[in-house]
């Protein structure tokens, strides 16, 4: 496996931490919260499933054992035919990653407002269950309020960040390091 990636890792883990702790007050991601491992379609590149891999090989037979039983059901519960498959991460084991050092870029961003490749704002998805930004979110223009921040009485400004999927991979550390992801699909396709 690359240093040069795990170095990249050390640099988006900062800045995201960073990130995390200017915006605590309206997050409220904490161990035991899955919520964002519950239901999605993971888009993971190559080199992230290699290291993904790497903390696969470094569990216990017996979380291993899990992992291959919620690929296969993820497997056998797929249709063809759906627009977006959504699921449940395989490394989701009683409701904590236990790959979590080696987790996918997205995993290490999720829980932030960030702007997609196009500009557009995209809010965290568990907002829509009352945790993060919920407090200050415009339910009518699914927008986040500053009203609200102002009469909450918060006093730092909600953000978002460039924090999309394609900025991660394409950015000046991703050139300098000479990272190649190689090919991105869905999480479960990898296996």
């Amino acid at each position: 496996m690359s240093n040069y990636y795990e170095r990249y890792l050390n640099l988006i883990d900062k800045k995201v931490e960073g990130f995390f702790e200017q915006q605590a007050p309206y997050i409220k991601c904490k161990k035991g919260c899955s919520y964002c491992c519950e239901s999605g379609s993971y888009p993971i590149t190559e080199l992230e499933f290699k290291y993904m891999r790497l903390g696969f090989s470094k569990l216990d037979r017996v979380k291993q054992t899990l992992v291959l039983q919620n690929i296969r059901k993820i497997k056998q519960g797929r249709n063809d035919n759906e627009d977006e498959f959504l699921y449940q991460c395989p490394f989701l084991i009683d409701k904590i990653c236990c790959i979590y050092e080696y987790r996918g870029l997205i995993c290490r961003v999720f829980g932030l407002p960030y702007f997609d490749k196009n500009d557009k704002l995209k809010l965290p998805a568990c907002i829509g269950i009352g945790l993060n930004y919920a407090e200050v979110l415009d339910e009518e223009k699914k927008m986040l309020s500053m009203e609200k921040v102002e009469k909450l009485g918060f006093s730092v400004t909600p953000v978002a960040f460039n924090l999309s999927l394609d900025t991660l991979l394409n950015n000046e550390a991703v050139k300098t390091l000479n990272l190649n992801f190689g090919e991105q699909k869905m999480l479960v396709d990898w296996f």
